[in-house]
């Protein structure tokens, strides 16, 4: 069955897929584990999938790890058009956000409505970060960049030269929400590291 432009189902199915694609030329300002290289988006989207299903255990009540998985797969399909924009770097939120629903609406668009309809919910939920599932998905965004930083020596910390006191502001109150073992195993390790620089 073809829609109002002649298109199949197929058709957009393929062209949302040959679409997300691109999410893999979106560098990130996280550095790889190594430190070889800065991460890209879509390889962002896998590793949290990943910690997703390793970390299950830390997930509170009322959590869908199903719903968890889709949300992470999902959250960053937008930065094919708005771009990444680091948790520490200086942007305009209100912009952003536009250019996120402007990118949601033309990315989401590409698939059947059914399709559309039901990831862009979904896209929406890991937004608000109101549910359960949602602040879960969220901690592990959150969590995600500091193991990194801490395992290549740093990372995007040393590049926009943070303070502990803004990773426990920006990072760790998103973190303690959904998951707070995982605040309260980042934290220290952070403490540690910050206090080696001070040697």
């Amino acid at each position: 069955m073809k829609d109002g432009g002649g298109l199949s189902r197929l058709d957009r199915q393929i062209a949302f897929l040959n679409e997300a694609d691109k999410l893999k030329n979106t560098i990130r300002a996280t550095e790889l584990c190594d430190n070889s290289r800065y991460e890209n988006s879509a390889e962002h989207s896998w590793h949290l999938t990943l910690y997703a299903l390793v970390l299950a255990d830390q997930a509170g009540p009322g959590v869908d790890l199903t719903l968890v998985i889709k949300m992470l797969i999902l959250h960053d399909l937008v930065e094919i058009d708005a771009g990444d924009n680091p948790i520490f770097g200086d942007h305009d939120i209100a912009q952003m956000e536009a250019l996120e629903q402007a990118a949601a609406d033309r990315i989401f668009g590409l698939l059947p409505d059914d399709l559309r309809d039901e990831m862009r919910a979904i896209w929406e939920e890991f937004e608000a970060a109101q549910s359960p599932s949602a602040q879960f998905a969220k901690s592990l965004d959150r969590f995600q960049p500091p193991m990194q930083n801490l395992q290549s020596g740093g990372g995007s910390w040393t590049e926009f030269n943070v303070t502990q006191d803004q990773i426990a502001d920006r990072v760790g109150s998103k973190i303690a929400i959904g998951a707070p073992r995982l605040w309260d195993y980042a934290k220290q390790r952070i403490a540690v590291f910050f206090a080696a620089l001070e040697k």
